[in-house]
């Protein structure tokens, strides 16, 4: 049903009014039988339309387009032609909308769109070579010439076949050896065919009849850019010497930045906002810069002169806003742009749980929760992130019973999901729930054989707990070798390596993984072995020292409990 009310319109559309046109094609003679002749044969015609109609109208598409093909092919009309190619597109029938698009071109020279339409189905069936004709008809025009090469590089960058469209190429821009439009394209397409110094000796060529031209300088920097410090010095020349290029500038500020030299990127975004004050674009590619380099309070004025400017995506900057503002300590404020983002928003599921969050914060947990469990229509990794969010909430006030229940039922409902896994494996072991706590990590590592905090959890809670060190060691080995610079792991397998007695080397690897990271627990880890080893002082200092940063932390705490008594 749905099919024949969206093509009915297209042979509804081709009217009664063009039916003389396949009887004046025949009626030259004046002769009686001539007269019977043409009216038999618009008899003919105006049946086999009205099928062809009747056969649109019924979701019959295949063929409607054949009898207008037909029809066409008959009366020399293009307008039939014209519907047979849309028919035959519509249900993608890519055959026979080139032939109906070639007969299309055969009876209308002259028509753009039918030339297009063509030019098309060629370049997407392959047929590159014998686009040739079609192209250079398009390029006789001098008016338009330039243009159209431009045009056709484009069209021609989509094609698989990147020898064929580099042949073709020069063998259009042959007969225009003084364009730079013509050149232009002659490089791109050797670009795109790997002929790097050749594109580059066109692209020089162009600028010789177009010197300065913003163009060229950017596909010379685009293909550069596979030596980046080539690219730079490239754009840096072409500045001095064109400094109101401000699109050159652009892709600059852009190279600088993906090969972060962020400093230096900002300063071409300054200039770019001299130049372009009112482009909201660009504030926005600053204010995201400024985050970069760590500056929210630029990133936040470039952000509220985007929306000042009209930018279009106003909940992406809205959600940043919150973003900045959150970190700063303005809480109410980053609620304020949070709430502003509506149901319909791509960023709304993120903003649902940084809100959530915000009011875990608050000492509001459960409502965090239950704006959580409120959310409709969330995806697989939406569920997963919101099941874990609403358990990392309650496991912050030590509900670990709620958040352990919760993970339980997203495991279930998402049995592959690594991330629930691992949380719900880490909430048991803080239930003591520890052959849970295995079953799961080791289905983990099953699922995920790269994860590399399955391996050190399982390990560290065995040696933790002194059981097992040999297999403690091994699953800590892996670990360290999936990520060994990681503190976390460092400091497990230094932790096992003190279980075996073994002091020095238990204290290199702490001590490596404190200098990574000061974290309370590696300190509590490294003064216990320091203390064992006799070095009381610098026990007890390490732990003074970690007990100024983090004074309520349980395992310091537990530590120089245990060993200054």
């Amino acid at each position: 049903m749905k099919n024949k009310l969206l093509l009915a319109p297209i042979f509804v559309a081709l009217s009664l009014t063009a039916l003389p046109v396949a009887v004046s094609a025949d009626t030259s003679k004046n002769t009686s039988t001539d007269q019977s002749s043409n009216q038999s044969l618009s008899a003919e015609f105006v049946y086999k339309f009205l099928v062809g109609e009747i056969a649109g109208q019924r979701g019959d598409i295949a063929s409607a387009s054949a009898i207008m093909y037909d029809l066409a092919k008959s009366s020399h009309d293009p307008r039939l032609a014209d519907r047979a190619t849309r028919a035959a597109l519509y249900i993608k029938q890519v055959p026979a909308a080139l032939k109906a698009a070639t007969l299309w071109v055969e009876l209308d020279p002259d028509s753009v769109e039918a030339r297009q339409t063509l030019l098309q189905l060629l370049l997407a069936t392959g047929k590159t070579s014998e686009m040739k004709p079609y192209l250079q008809k398009l390029l006789a025009d001098d008016a338009t010439r330039a243009n159209s090469f431009l045009s056709i590089a484009g069209m021609l960058s989509r094609s698989q076949d990147k020898a064929g469209v580099y042949k073709l190429m020069q063998d259009l821009a042959k007969p225009y050896p003084t364009l730079p439009e013509a050149h232009f394209a002659l490089a791109h397409a050797a670009w795109s065919n790997g002929k790097e110094s050749i594109a580059l000796a066109e692209l020089k060529i162009a600028d010789q009849y177009h010197p300065g031209w913003e163009i060229g300088a950017l596909l010379q920097g685009q293909i550069l850019q596979a030596k980046p410090e080539d690219a730079l010095t490239f754009y840096r020349n072409f500045l001095q010497t064109y400094p109101n290029s401000q699109d050159v500038r652009l892709a600059f500020a852009r190279a600088l930045v993906n090969e972060k030299q962020l400093t230096e990127a900002k300063q071409q975004f300054d200039l770019l906002i001299q130049a372009k004050p009112d482009d909201p674009n660009i504030q926005v590619t600053l204010g995201l810069l400024s985050i970069q380099l760590e500056d929210s309070i630029n990133a936040e004025a470039c952000f509220k002169r985007a929306l000042e400017l009209g930018y279009k995506e106003t909940d992406q900057l809205y959600f940043y806003l919150g973003q900045i503002t959150e970190q700063t300590q303005r809480e109410a404020e980053a609620l304020q742009w949070y709430e502003t983002i509506t149901s319909d928003s791509r960023f709304y599921f993120e903003t649902q749980v940084r809100i959530a969050l915000l009011e875990g914060r608050k000492g509001q947990v459960d409502a965090g929760v239950k704006r959580l469990q409120g959310l409709a229509g969330l995806n697989s990794d939406q569920l997963g992130i919101s099941i874990q969010t609403q358990a990392n909430l309650l496991t912050q006030v030590n509900r670990n019973q709620e958040a352990y229940d919760i993970l339980a039922q997203g495991v279930q409902a998402l049995p592959s999901n690594s991330g629930l896994i691992y949380d719900y494996a880490m909430t048991a072991e803080r239930l003591q729930h520890f052959d849970v706590m295995e079953s799961e990590l080791r289905k983990l590592i099953l699922i995920k054989p790269d994860f590399a905090q399955a391996y050190n959890a399982l390990g560290y809670t065995l040696a933790d707990r002194n059981e097992r060190l040999d297999e403690a060691q091994k699953l800590i080995e892996k670990a360290l070798s999936l990520t060994p610079d990681d503190h976390f792991i460092l400091d497990s397998m230094g932790w096992v390596e003190y279980r075996l007695g073994k002091l020095d080397k238990a204290v290199d690897f702490i001590r490596r993984a404190y200098e990574a990271q000061s974290d309370p627990e590696i300190a509590a880890h490294l003064g216990e072995v320091l203390w064992q080893q006799g070095k009381h002082d610098e026990a007890l200092s390490t732990w003074e020292e970690a007990l100024h940063e983090f004074p309520d932390n349980e395992a310091l705490l537990n530590a120089t409990k245990k060993f200054k008594q």
